[in-house]
């Protein structure tokens, strides 16, 4: 069961900011131009990436001087490397069990919240969202596809068997009662940086039916979306008059090929990201500045 949502706090958010890539305000013609695609469509697919949780707290990968692989030497274990070796789950599992509290009370920001009215508007038919967070669930949201998973839920490898994450954590805390809970910054996934010694003396968990390994169920790095998924997605995006990209680079094909679907059906597509995407080139509308600085005042004008 999800936590009930905390409101939206600018002072709580104001601490996050680090998290947040340098970017230029928004000027009054990238206000005209999105108000403009709002207004003209009302059956819109909104795709989500790890931008829009970055003023929630929890970094992306990607962001120059604050992205995940610019403040470290981190990463992402391979989906081969977690199913084939022990070692590597037990590592996991481990930075995953410290970082869960934090990572599992972030609350939605003001991006997710505006979605949801968008949605609650009528101009929303899905979301597809590339982040494990839950965030737009939190916000209220119900027309949620979650394209790479979530992190809420633990699945085994070997039998049907699947846990809720935070019943898992109450498990992995009678396991590992010694296990010290100290950190300086949280992933995107949700596990943070700890030590050899931490890793080495925790207790990985296992199914409970066959003792068989358990997964988050989130697509690895190295991993395929499920097909059902992608299909899923795919009539979503057919069934829509735009799409509308806040908070992604676009960079893995899982995403970029939702804009390279929609280019061939003819849809206007628009993007609200800090940066370059990978599909400037061949979308209608590119707007480079931060979500939450652009979203609110776009739902006022929407009334």
């Amino acid at each position: 069961m999800l936590k009930r949502f905390i409101p939206f706090n600018n002072n709580a958010i104001s601490r996050h900011i680090v998290c947040v890539p340098k970017h230029k305000p928004p000027e009054k013609k990238d206000f005209d131009v999105l108000k403009e695609f709002l207004t003209n469509h009302n059956k819109i697919l909104i795709l989500t990436g790890a931008g829009i949780s970055t003023e929630s707290g929890i970094p992306d990968y990607r962001s120059e001087d604050v992205g995940l692989y610019a403040r470290s030497n981190h990463k992402p274990i391979q989906y081969q490397e977690f199913v084939k070796y022990p070692k590597v789950r037990q590592r996991y599992w481990a930075r995953n069990y410290i970082g869960w509290p934090r990572f599992s009370c972030v609350q939605p920001n003001v991006t997710h919240l505006c979605i949801r009215e968008l949605e609650k508007k009528g101009k929303v038919t899905s979301i597809v969202t590339q982040n494990v967070d839950r965030l737009h669930h939190k916000a209220g949201s119900e027309k949620v596809i979650e394209l790479h998973g979530t992190s809420y839920l633990v699945q085994c490898l070997k039998c049907p068997y699947e846990i809720d994450r935070h019943e898992l954590q109450e498990i992995l805390t009678e396991n590992n009662p010694d296990m010290e809970s100290s950190f300086s910054m949280i992933r995107p996934d949700g596990d943070v940086e700890l030590s050899r010694e931490q890793v080495e003396k925790f207790r990985a968990p296992l199914c409970p039916k066959c003792e068989g390994p358990l997964k988050p169920d989130i697509v690895f790095f190295g991993d395929n979306v499920p097909k059902y998924r992608v299909e899923q997605v795919r009539k979503e995006v057919t069934s829509s008059d735009a799409i509308f990209v806040m908070g992604s680079s676009l960079t893995v094909y899982s995403s970029y090929r939702i804009i390279l679907q929609a280019r061939d059906e003819h849809k206007n597509v628009a993007i609200l990201n800090i940066g370059p995407t990978r599909a400037d080139d061949i979308v209608n509308i590119k707007v480079s500045t931060k979500c939450g600085d652009v979203l609110p005042e776009l739902c006022k004008s929407l009334n």
